[in-house]
Order: structure tokens, then sequence, then C-alpha cells
């Protein structure tokens, strides 16, 4: 039988199939563009590829074109009896995803990879911030996620796909100099990589190098495909460097062309959690308000993340309500949490409201107690530091410029390091 790279039997005896496979396999790995089209060429090859079909839903879904899936899984389906074991068990991983089994599906891969450790296919969904343990909502999941991928470094070696999450994971951690290590080698093995820049990025913004990772990360986007699914979100954290260099009509410009809904390609959880996190940072750092530009949010918001479920996206979404005065569309979050995290959201949804109308002692009172277990929120510790930006915030903006100081410094060390901290007054 044909192989992908990891050496895995694939159940096609096309080589035009298995080639195309893995050039998706490859994309979706590093976030690279065409995933999508890659997979449909394997089938394309072998309609009785079953594991292509299968990738070629789970594509679809990462692309935010879950409506997309609807046909490819069901496909897989049909074809699943007469694939291999592996790849029966790694369908049954993908439709579990697909259909909202989040905890069902980690318990599958976690036992899928005792039989097929160098699957990294299955075990991609259970990596990184956006993941399932980094969507689980429960208190230490960043430690879980390395004890996660930390185990299988004997199986996988210097692969640059698992070089790029044991990184990420490591940095999360506050492990600087092995994420350094891990990423940098990860990088020099496959410079493309979209999620490997991402994380370097990510070194840079934790250790406080704003115009080293602006200089990085503008370098490495310049020939970066408007249609590669890192698009939108390397582009935010151009833009945070960009406001925090004092480059504001550069941050503005970028914000209009690459984040904005309309203007930016980019899964909706991106644009729904990007733009939020920059117009409030911008404010912030002593940007007007842009009225107009919350309402736009908030209307996005609505069409994409209307309904509470998902406490990462949830946080966002109370935000643009707040600011934009949705308080009907609020009270939704506020009065029904749910989602992993969803206790959260109440307090969020109270204290971005206090913030936008000026009370930021309440913002304080209701923010500050969330942020000794907010890794449960899910994203990476540079998206969920708004809350502890927002609370520095209110303390300055209350009056109590020492306390904000003493807050911020205690809570992100290097982050003022040099340029101090993109706070307007502090």
């Amino acid at each position: 039988m044909l192989k992908d790279r990891y050496g895995n039997e694939l159940g096609t005896t096309s080589a035009a199939a298995r080639d195309a496979y893995q050039a998706g396999m490859d994309s979706l790995l590093s976030a690279t563009a065409g995933m999508d089209a890659h997979f449909a060429a394997a089938v394309a090859a072998d309609d009785g590829f079953a594991l292509g079909h299968i990738s070629l839903a789970r594509a679809k879904q990462l692309l935010g074109r879950g409506h997309e899936a609807k046909a490819p899984l069901a496909r897989a389906r049909e074809l699943a009896p007469a694939a291999t074991p592996r790849e029966q068990s790694q369908i049954a991983i993908f439709d579990k995803i697909l259909t909202g089994q989040a905890t069902a599906t980690l318990e599958a891969i976690r036992e899928h990879m005792k039989s097929w450790p160098r699957d990294a296919m299955a075990l991609a969904p259970a990596t990184s911030v956006f993941g399932l343990i980094g969507f689980s909502g429960k208190v230490g999941r960043e430690v879980d996620q390395l004890a996660m991928i930390a185990p299988f470094e004997k199986v996988y070696g210097d692969d640059w796909w698992y070089r790029t999450q044991l990184a990420f994971a490591q940095i999360e951690l506050g492990q600087f100099a092995e994420g350094q290590r891990n990423i940098d080698d990860a990088l020099a093995a496959y410079p493309k990589s979209a999620h490997a820049a991402h994380i370097r990025g990510h070194l840079f913004y934790e250790t406080g190098e704003r115009e080293a990772g602006l200089a990085f990360l503008k370098e490495w986007m310049a020939d970066y495909p408007r249609d590669g699914m890192m698009h939108c979100h390397n582009h935010w954290h151009l833009a945070l460097w960009s406001m925090e260099t004092g480059q504001h009509d550069e941050a503005w410009r970028i914000y209009d062309t690459a984040l904005r809904p309309g203007a930016a390609w980019g899964p909706q959880i991106n644009v729904a959690t990007d733009c939020p996190a920059f117009l409030l940072r911008a404010e912030m750092a002593g940007q007007p308000r842009r009225p107009e530009l919350w309402q736009e949010l908030a209307d996005y918001a609505t069409k994409w993340f209307g309904r509470p479920g998902l406490s990462f996206a949830d946080m966002h979404t109370v935000l643009a309500y707040a600011m934009a005065g949705e308080s009907e569309k609020l009270a939704a979050f506020s009065d029904n949490p749910r989602g992993s995290a969803g206790d959260m959201v109440p307090a969020m949804a109270r204290g971005f409201t206090a913030f936008a109308a000026g009370d930021y002692k309440r913002a304080e009172g209701e923010l500050e107690p969330l942020l000794d277990t907010h890794e449960r929120l899910g994203g990476s510790r540079a998206q969920r530091d708004l809350l502890e930006y927002t609370v520095a915030a209110s303390k300055l903006r209350a009056g109590n410029k020492h306390e904000a100081r003493a807050f911020i410094e205690r809570r992100r060390p290097r982050n003022g390091k040099v340029g101090g901290y993109p706070l307007e007054g502090l």
C-alpha cells in the first residue's frame, strides 16, 4: 500500500491521490493556502479514498466553510467500512469533531495514538491554543497541553510540524529557551509554515521584542497569499505591534485591509476575536473610540457567534456588544451562559459594559477576579492578556496610576521592557 510521509498506510492505489493527499496534509499542518484544493484533487484522483474525503471535510471546517463539509463527510462515512483500521479510526475522530463532540473526540484521539503514534493528522486537533485541549475550559489546561504533546518527541524527532506544536506549548508556559530552539528548528526545516511563523511571533510578543517581532513577521508575510488561513491573524499581530511602536496610521491600514469584516479573509473566529481585541487595545493606547467600527463588529458577531457556547468567542462577542451598546443582545450571554468556561462570561459582560460607560472601578472589580484562571477561556496568553490590559487601564483611568503600573508589571513584566506599556498615561 502507498504511505504518507509519516509511514502510515493509505487506502488508495493511486499515486496521484497519495501525492495530492500528502500536499493537503502538509498544507493543513502548516496553514499554507490550498489545503482544500489538494484534498479535492486527492478524491478526484480516487473517489474511493475515504481518508481523502474526510480530510476535505475537515479542511472546509478549518477554513470556516463548515456547510461545505457535509458532502465529503457523508462520502467518507459511506466508504469507511472498507478502509483500513487506522483510517476508520481517524474518520471517526474527524466525524466527532465535525459534529461537535469535543470531549469524545479528545478521548478518541488519545486511544488512537496508542496504536498509531505517528498519525499527525489525528493528533493535530488536540494541539495548539485553539484545539480540543485549548478550548477544554479546564484550569491548568496549558500544562495538560504540554503533557499531551511532549511524550511524542521520541516518535516524531525533528519533524517540523511536531516541533512547531511542542514549541507553542512550551512558550505558553514560559519555557522560552526550549520554545525558541524548537520553533527555530521548525522554521529552518519548513520555512513556509504559517503556523511556525505565527508561533515565532508569539515568542517575540512574550519576550517583549516588538520591533524584532514586527520586522520578522512583516518580512515573512510579504509573500503569504491572502487566502492563507493565517492571513488575518498574523496581520493582527502586525497591527498590534504597529500600534505599540507608534505607527498608528499603519496599524489602522492593516485593520482596514486585513482584519475588519468585509476586508479580511480568514476563519470567522479570527475576524470575530481579532477585531474587537485590536479596537480595545487601540483605545487603551490612546486612539479615539470608533463607534461605527464597534457596531460593525457587533453585527458580525450576531451573524456568526450570536449564541453563547464557545467561551473564547463569547469573550469577544460580549466585548463588541458592550462597546456598541447592544444591551439586549448582551443579556442573552449574561443570562444564559454556556460552554466550557461559560461561567466566566457574565462577569466579562458586566466588566466590558462598565468600561464602555467609563465606570472603571466596576470594570476592574468584575474583570480582575477572572485573571487567575483565564486560561480556561482558550486562546493564547497574548490574546487573553486583553483582560489584563483592560484591568490595568481601568485602574489607570480610575486615578490609580501606581497601582496600575505595579499590576501590569507583575502580570506582564516583559511587555514593557522596551518602549513601555501600550497604555495611554502609564
